[in-house]
């Protein structure tokens, strides 16, 4: 007898399969099985069954649940049992017993065969052959579905991005082309597995269809979810364009198996364009194969290179591109036309070593600082002649990047740029330290005014401004109107217009955030007939946890303020959460003699790092879903360590 996890809750007994019907004990089984041969606390199954609002009788009804699974796995001959632990219960089961630890297991042991391609692809076939459909599509538990079933199904996609590179570096890429083509379409914003597909196509001598896909692709990001493509697409494409010999396909990544990396060998890199390739794309010609390109001023770009049209290459090296449009920009309409104004006015007289910063635009995580600064950017592009330049402050990790990284690979960039001044945007930047050594250069005399500068920051940066001067644009929320105007904009004004109530209601849901709204756009443009007024009860019973895209996890409120809260020292943090935690009186002014459990000076750091908000009531206050966000977040840490 066996259990299946991997498609609908089932016990299977050979041929035989008894699909088990939707009901709390099923819930259960399912909470008992996805961390089987661990204990589980009884107040974490309370939630599995009942969610987070529970009966008073759950833990009696809990034992009742417990009694009723072993009369079934008795009638249905399973010698598996449900033992009681102290404080929760344990179900243990072996891999030939249960499907997940089964493909666990051969994904495992698949790890141990990268020295032969073709007999890991055969383990990795057979793992994923134990996936029969919808995971749990017959359990109706919200907890599960929402904390369990994403990091089951991201295990499965990662060993179908394994496959996917075994067949291509077989030279396999029909085969390969057969999982991309319904991968890609199953999973619109993953990212990798575009790459893959695109790469198959080429290597099959489909560069059209290659670039085709390319250009979907890339319209799809930037239309649903205001990104560009990944560096390595983005290479790609180049590579494809002109026209370069791949080489040998090796595996992209390592495997990760139940959060295990497993290091694999590097792939071959891709070779320099040849001559005559490189100057049919505007590039001067490399003497050879694996030669640096030179452009026809003779300059070696590091970093950067720019267009005939004026405008910054994409650079491979480093986090350091062009200014790419913001689909559906709305709102901020005094802002924008401040901080358009203040870019195009003539730089402040001053010493030539000494560039003063332009605009620091500031505000809490996902406010829409970037988008601010680069639809402006895109607004006043004709005076800036010599191009525009985005400079990711921060790694793909979120971690802050060298000053002296930066400053290399912007000097790269502006050596290469052409006449006339260039607008340079420092996205999201953690620290003043990082900012000062790019706006305080050692210029030529006579050299002229150097680029315009944008900096945005969750921090306030009041030292920056000190010493540097510049003008600063605080962003807050939107207000109802704008909201309303993104979903009209987003959606299209026949759908909201028809339901303006509807549209009001899940403005205010997202609390009119920025990053919430863009996130709830997305969700309701791949459902076109899903009602607004259904849409904000749905969204309603749990916003945080819906306010994801689940092909995408990065794209979420909580992944956003769990990376904002990670950068916080942790006194900060634990003084933060204490914040949310208590009352709203916490964050009122008590005067000196009085400062309350959090001081003043705390709550000025907090209120700097972009975490608490202008009153009213009070000089701060917290955004309803970071506080909610908090206080969810303290509730699963409090389980997880009684569970323990």
């Amino acid at each position: 007898m066996r259990f299946q996890l991997l498609g609908p809750l089932a016990l299977a007994d050979g041929p035989d399969t008894v699909v088990l019907q939707p009901s709390k004990p099923a819930n259960l089984l399912a909470a008992l099985l996805l961390h089987a041969n661990s204990p589980v606390s009884a107040e974490y199954l309370q939630r599995a069954v009942w969610g987070e609002e529970q009966p008073a009788t759950a833990r009696a009804a809990l034992q009742t649940c417990v009694l009723r699974l072993r009369r079934l796995f008795s009638k249905h001959g399973v010698t598996t049992s449900i033992e009681a632990v102290p404080g929760g219960y344990r179900i243990t089961a072996a891999p030939p017993a249960l499907d997940l630890l089964g493909f666990r297991d051969r994904v495992r042991r698949a790890a141990g065969l990268d020295r032969d391609p073709e007999a890991e692809l055969c383990a990795l076939r057979d793992a994923l052959s134990l996936w029969q459909g919808s995971l749990l599509a017959n359990v109706r538990s919200v907890v599960l579905h929402r904390d369990e079933v994403p990091r089951l199904a991201e295990e499965r996609l990662r060993a179908v991005e394994r496959v996917c590179d075994l067949l291509l570096g077989l030279g396999r890429c029909g085969e390969a082309l057969v999982d991309l083509w319904t991968a890609t379409r199953v999973h619109p914003g993953h990212e990798r597995f575009h790459e893959q597909l695109i790469e198959a196509l080429y290597r099959s001598g489909r560069q059209s269809q290659a670039l085709a896909e390319y250009r979907r692709v890339k319209g799809f990001l930037l239309e649903e979810l205001g990104v560009d493509p990944s560096p390595s697409l983005r290479r790609l494409e180049l590579s494809i364009l002109r026209g370069e010999n791949l080489g040998p396909a090796g595996p992209a990544a390592a495997r990760v198996i139940r959060g295990e990396t497993v290091p694999l060998p590097a792939a071959r890199p891709i070779t320099a364009p040849d001559a005559a390739s490189a100057t049919a794309h505007g590039a001067a010609s490399a003497t050879a194969p694996g030669a640096p390109l030179v452009t026809a001023q003779g300059a070696t770009p590091v970093a950067a290179a720019v267009t005939a049209a004026g405008t910054f290459a994409p650079v491979a090296a480093s986090r350091v591109g062009p200014v790419p449009a913001v689909p559906h920009f709305t709102g901020r309409a005094a802002e924008a036309a401040a901080l358009a104004a203040r870019l195009t006015a003539s730089p402040p007289p001053g010493p030539e070593d000494h560039r003063p910063l332009a605009v620091l635009v500031s505000g809490a995580p996902g406010i829409g600082k970037s988008a601010l600064a680069q639809h402006v950017a895109r607004l006043v592009r004709d005076a800036f002649p010599a191009g525009q330049l985005l400079v990711r402050m921060t790694r793909a990790d979120g971690e802050p990047r060298p000053a002296e990284e930066v400053a290399a690979d912007v000097a790269a960039a502006l050596g290469a740029s052409g006449d006339g001044r260039a607008l340079l945007i420092l996205d999201d930047v953690v620290d003043a330290d990082q900012v000062r050594p790019l706006l305080t250069p050692k210029g030529e005399a006579g050299a002229g005014p150097g680029p315009a500068v944008v900096v945005t920051s969750r921090m306030g940066l009041g030292g920056l401004i000190a010493t540097h001067g510049g003008w600063v644009q605080r962003l807050s929320t939107f207000t109802e109107a704008e909201s309303y105007a993104l979903l009209l904009t987003a959606l299209g004004a026949e759908r909201v217009e028809a339901e303006p109530r509807a549209a009001h209601r899940l403005a205010a849901v997202c609390g009119h955030f920025p990053a919430a709204l863009r996130i709830l756009t997305a969700r309701l443009l791949t459902r076109p007939g899903l009602r607004l007024a259904d849409a904000a009860d749905w969204l309603g019973d749990d916003p945080l946890a819906r306010l994801t895209l689940t092909d995408s996890p990065d794209h979420s409120v909580t992944g956003l303020f769990d990376r904002a809260l990670g950068r916080l020292d942790p006194r900060l943090s634990e003084a933060f959460t204490h914040l949310a935690q208590g009352p709203p009186a916490l964050l009122d002014d008590r005067g000196p003699e009085d400062e309350g459990p959090v001081t003043e000076a705390v709550r000025e750091q907090l209120a700097d790092a972009g975490l608490l908000e202008d009153g009213p009531p009070g000089p701060y206050r917290i955004h309803d879903l970071l506080r909610a966000h908090v206080r969810r977040t303290a509730r699963i840490r409090d389980r997880r360590t009684e569970k323990v």
